[in-house]
């Protein structure tokens, strides 16, 4: 068992006076985990190490961390009861506000914890759901998280109430807020499945958009990976764009989506997505599913990856499980390595050899996006069919749709006659179904 500590005087308010926190002080948080076997310790370090980093992304300050070696949890309070003990007292003596476990509790957990330590204990699920209540800024988002907060909460009715009279509108409260989780059951059903349809007809007007958009003949790109791989930044980079960018952890979460001209003009949306984390909680990925389809429908994702950061690959392992969660495994795929620029030439060249098919770039400094370019180009083009069209020269549909050929096709020839357009191409195999087609000779 491991107890790390803020030194500082041990007297403290007391806790039934307490009142809503000032807007600029930082909530005392402790975070605590389990080590179930020695093999498993420096993995959980890693873990409570990014627990904390969500701590702080949602408005606290990590005062204590405490760590407990056992075989499994125990069914009642998580820790074993001597150890609770323990937790308890060194929250009391550096006056912690609210307890994070690295893990899910069950309601009874919960509620067993929160007693014998006299503070408001949340876990991990729900403190990302309160992060995304804070970073929610459209409506659409908001309606997302709280869908997901609902299902959430909804088994962990019992005793909500004194905790969040304890929290003060602190970490974990944001969302549904203490009103409706106080009332019945039967409200909460309701009120999910309101948002539901609310969300269905959101899902509906993505899907007429995206409708529109792929009438354009643009392809689409979205970016995806672990939180704080650098997504944004990249973004604001192939898109000439000011989104907001941070090191912090889940900073975007509405999807942005720009017009990108490449090196050959070829034009592209590209679209920045929600980051993913490791135990990604399931209600929010399918809260989500309206913004996530934005991936699934995309003709190629850009896997970004911190390549700097030495649980790569447990990231990549955690984007790939959250993919094929909503169905879009299959979508082709370009590994983009980015923060490139904080590797040495000896650790580049490692990795160029063991993983060939990734673009090394750097989206701080703009190293390697000419490259990057390039592979979007390459890996777009696989999938190009070799055809030949005909169109009406006479009629503004056609001409139209010629315009777009050219933009977004590589014409190979083009001959006109008697009213007649023959344009002989290499195509995107997705664009072939909103064209009539005479096979090529």
């Amino acid at each position: 068992m491991t107890i790390d500590r803020e030194d500082r005087p041990s007297a403290g308010p007391d806790r039934s006076s307490r009142t809503e926190p000032a807007a600029h002080a930082r909530q005392r948080v402790a975070i605590a985990g389990l080590i179930t076997a020695p093999s498993q310790r420096e993995h959980s370090e890693q873990a409570l190490a990014e627990l904390q980093g969500l701590a702080e992304a949602a408005g606290g300050e990590v005062v204590l961390r405490f760590v407990q070696e056992r075989a499994k949890p125990d069914p009642a309070t998580f820790f074993g009861s001597g150890k609770v003990e323990m937790l308890a007292a060194a929250a009391a003596e550096v006056d912690v506000e609210l307890i994070i476990f690295d893990n899910e509790l069950t309601p009874a957990q919960l509620r067993n914890l929160e007693r014998a330590t006299d503070r408001a204990v949340i876990d991990r699920t729900q403190l990302i759901l309160d992060i995304f209540a804070r970073r929610a800024r459209t409506r659409e988002g908001q309606l997302q998280v709280e869908l997901a907060q609902l299902k959430y909460l909804m088994p962990r009715l019992v005793g909500a109430s004194a905790a969040l009279s304890r929290l003060g509108g602190g970490i974990g409260t944001r969302g549904p807020g203490e009103t409706k989780l106080e009332t019945d059951r039967r409200h909460i059903r309701h009120r999910i499945s309101t948002i539901g349809k609310q969300i269905a007809d959101v899902r509906r007007r993505r899907s007429q958009l995206r409708e529109r958009r792929q009438e354009g003949f643009v392809p689409t790109v979205a970016l995806v990976g672990y939180t704080n791989a650098g997504k944004t930044t990249l973004f604001n980079r192939l898109a000439r764009q000011d989104a907001v960018a941070s090191d912090a952890l889940f900073v975007t979460l509405d999807p942005l989506i720009r017009q990108v001209r490449l090196a050959d003009r070829q034009e592209i949306l590209l679209s920045d997505t929600v980051g993913f984390i490791d135990r990604l909680p399931h209600s929010l990925v399918a809260a989500f599913r309206a913004t996530l389809e934005e991936v699934t429908e995309a003709d190629l994702l850009l896997h970004v990856v911190d390549i700097s950061n030495p649980e790569y690959e447990r990231h990549m392992d955690a984007v790939h499980r959250v993919l094929e969660e909503i169905e879009a495994r299959d979508v082709a795929s370009l590994l983009v390595f980015n923060k490139c620029d904080r590797l040495s030439a000896d650790e580049r060249q490692r990795f160029a050899v063991t993983h060939p098919e990734a673009v090394c770039v750097s989206a701080a400094t703009g190293d390697g996006l000419e490259r990057l370019g390039e592979a979007v180009l390459r890996q777009l083009s696989l999938d190009m069919h070799h055809v030949t069209l005909e169109f009406n020269e006479q009629d503004e549909g056609d001409r139209q749709r010629i315009a777009r050929l050219y933009r977004h096709a590589r014409v190979r020839s083009h001959q006109a006659a008697d009213g007649r357009v023959s344009i002989e191409a290499d195509v995107p195999r997705r664009l072939l179904d909103r064209l009539t087609l005479v096979p090529a000779r």
